[in-house]
């Protein structure tokens, strides 16, 4: 059997992609049309919120304010601004646990996380707490001593919650007996 053969541009292009219809995702053989058009639509504005949150990034970036409105992006970038925050700075605390916030300043003893949600679906303030408690391990902060602001964009509004020191707490012991946890697993697989 000889197989076909395709240019190496295109064989190189899809190598680290799947196609909609993938053998690796394989739940689209049981849906009908309609299925088949909720998943693509979903998929569209998953991609769009990817896109969203680059262009945000790069705004914020280059200090470049979008058009004064209440609409939930632009009241992101140019906060985001006005508080000199970074986009998608990286907190780790081991290769086990790590993560990007959407944009983070730290100053005059304020933390600051803001996160930008471009979908329609409930959001939770946990994501924001787990960043706080990598930035308190990785430089070493107590939430007791500084002042941690959470920031959600989302439906052209701005929801802003202080974080609990003692959840942030929590949470930096539970990253730190997870950690250990996952590090004894990968011991045990190398053995």
């Amino acid at each position: 059997m000889i197989f076909n053969t395709y240019s190496s541009t295109l064989s190189s292009s899809l190598k680290e992609k799947h196609a909609f219809l993938s053998p690796s995702k394989h739940h689209w053989l049981h849906y009908d049309e309609q299925k088949l058009d909720r998943v693509w639509v979903a998929n569209k504005a998953k991609k769009k919120g990817t896109d969203l949150h680059a262009l945000a990034a790069e705004m914020i970036r280059l200090g470049v304010k979008a058009h004064m409105t209440n609409k939930t992006f632009n009241l992101y970038v140019n906060e985001s601004i006005g508080f000199r925050m970074l986009p998608e700075q990286l907190l780790m605390y081991s290769e086990n646990c790590y993560g990007h916030p959407d944009a983070i300043a730290f100053r005059n003893n304020i933390l600051r996380i803001s996160d930008l949600k471009t979908g329609l679906t409930a959001t939770s303030i946990e994501q924001l707490e787990i960043y706080a408690a990598l930035f308190c391990l990785e430089y070493n902060f107590r939430p007791f001593d500084i002042n941690i602001e959470l920031r959600i964009y989302q439906s052209d509004e701005c929801r802003i919650y202080d974080a609990d020191p003692h959840k942030i707490v929590n949470i930096m012991e539970t990253i730190k007996m997870l950690d250990r946890r996952v590090k004894m697993n990968k011991e045990e697989d190398d053995a």
